[in-house]
């Protein structure tokens, strides 16, 4: 039997709850700061509004793409008052297109946006300000990027292959005729890639494309289902008509169409060349690249007769330039397939003098073997997570100097507390301006024993 009403309604603490905001609801509202993401914040009715595409002081009409609870997630519709810091979008897609959010600033107020957070990083995380505020690393506005992940989706029902980049906060694929961010050798590839993956036999078992440029041009096409001879000479074909390689993953691991072909990079200051495989992390841009080694390498001042550790050392990225200058380099990896690629790319490069090792980076590491006799100074270059654990054992290994390069200030500026509790100073401080037209920050810090 059906519990009979008491007839008495009970609402949650603190009132009642205010009705949820619609997805797809204009509003007009004013911009009052920026986020560190690069979005503008507004406030209306108690709720703070994020917007992409707007800025401080701009009246905007914003669509909501999501909300919950007090915090509601838009994208500019309309500028009815634009900022003086607006610039035209040098790209025709830069509204719709997912990958630069903040193309509608200044290179200048670009860079302002990420050293400020860098600084507020460093100040609400870890109570921190460097000694000295080093002049923000940069590179080329556009044409940077040598590697790219196109999106592919069939759509079944209109039986037609979706090719191009994610479109911001959506699963919808955005058809791109040309990248301003991408570098020259791969603009015809990106502009001819659509109709030959649409002439397939078989374009539903595309899962998506990814294009790289270095010693070479690659595109790698990662398959669901076994491809036909037909489709692979067309790829192939098509590869060769842009002097690029062929590259397939089905299930397993990248693998060259050609088993002759090999990836790589130069590093020409040190001249080094640095081979790679589809799928291992190779930074994007590679003038910056160059000019954030030399940068690492001059603040880390390595003499001639020092022993250096560099940790998730990766394809050898630091370690090799550094076996260059120093007496031995003790390069750590926590991937087995990394660790053997660096250790190819130091024997290619005749360097003896580097000793690639594979290690868990959060196991306690003075009693490794490789970690005996301690370090004059350490570079490292971990993930978005951070090294927590590595410096929390920094004090033991015995470095004067530590050079950490960070691809997230948060994890940077909780690191740099630690380092500080075990009586390094941070000395040092500046933001890398690796992906232009992103609100994305990567930074280097310098750290000296007191």
């Amino acid at each position: 039997m059906a519990k009979k009403s008491s007839g008495l309604r009970f609402q949650p603490s603190g009132g009642a709850r205010a009705p949820q905001v619609p997805v797809g609801k204009k509003q007009r509202l004013t911009i009052e700061r920026l986020a560190n993401d690069g979005r503008g914040i507004g406030f209306v009715d108690g709720r703070t509004w994020f917007v992409s595409g707007a800025l401080p002081g701009e009246q905007v009409e914003a669509r909501v793409l999501g909300a919950r609870s007090q915090v509601v997630e838009a994208r500019s519709e309309r500028i009815l008052d634009a900022s003086p810091q607006r610039r035209v979008e040098p790209c025709a897609h830069a509204r719709t297109c997912g990958g630069c959010s903040v193309q509608h600033l200044s290179h200048g107020d670009q860079l302002a946006l990420k050293q400020r957070q860098l600084a507020e990083q460093f100040s609400r995380l870890a109570g921190l300000e460097p000694e000295h505020w080093a002049a923000p690393l940069v590179g080329p506005e556009f044409a940077y990027r040598r590697r790219a992940r196109i999106a592919v989706r069939w759509d079944a029902k209109a039986k037609r292959l979706e090719v191009g980049f994610r479109a911001a906060a959506s699963q919808d694929i955005v058809a791109i005729d040309e990248c301003p961010v991408l570098v020259q050798p791969l603009q015809p590839i990106l502009q001819a890639l659509p109709s030959v993956l649409r002439s397939l036999d078989k374009p539903q078992a595309i899962g998506h494309v990814e294009l790289f440029n270095g010693t070479a041009s690659a595109i790698l096409v990662r398959h669901t289902s076994a491809l036909g001879e037909a489709d692979l000479a067309r790829l192939q074909a098509f590869c060769a008509a842009h002097d690029g390689q062929l590259w397939l993953q089905g299930s397993g691991e990248p693998q060259a169409y050609d088993s002759g072909a090999g990836l790589g990079f130069r590093l020409e200051r040190w001249d080094l060349l640095l081979s790679y495989r589809p799928g291992d992390f190779v930074q994007v841009n590679a003038p910056v690249n160059e000019a954030m080694v030399a940068q690492a390498l001059d603040w880390l001042a390595p003499r001639a007769d020092e022993r250096v550790l560099d940790l998730f050392c990766g394809l050898g990225n630091f370690a090799l330039p550094l076996a260059r200058t120093v007496r031995e380099v003790v390069a750590v990896e926590g991937v087995q397939a990394m660790v053997e690629r660096a250790a190819q790319n130091a024997a290619g490069n005749g360097l003896g003098n580097v000793r690639v090792v594979r290690a868990d980076l959060a196991e306690p590491l003075a009693d490794s073997g490789w970690a005996q006799g301690g370090f004059d100074a350490v570079l490292l270059d971990p993930p978005r997570d951070g090294a927590l654990q590595v410096v929390r054992q920094m004090a033991g290994l015995g470095a004067r100097r530590l050079v950490y390069v960070s691809c997230n200030p948060a994890t940077l500026a909780r690191d740099s507390a630690e380092l500080v509790a075990q009586g390094y100073r941070l000395s040092r401080a500046g933001i890398l301006d690796m992906f232009p037209q992103t609100a994305h920050v990567e930074a280097m810090a310098l750290f000296e024993k007191s």
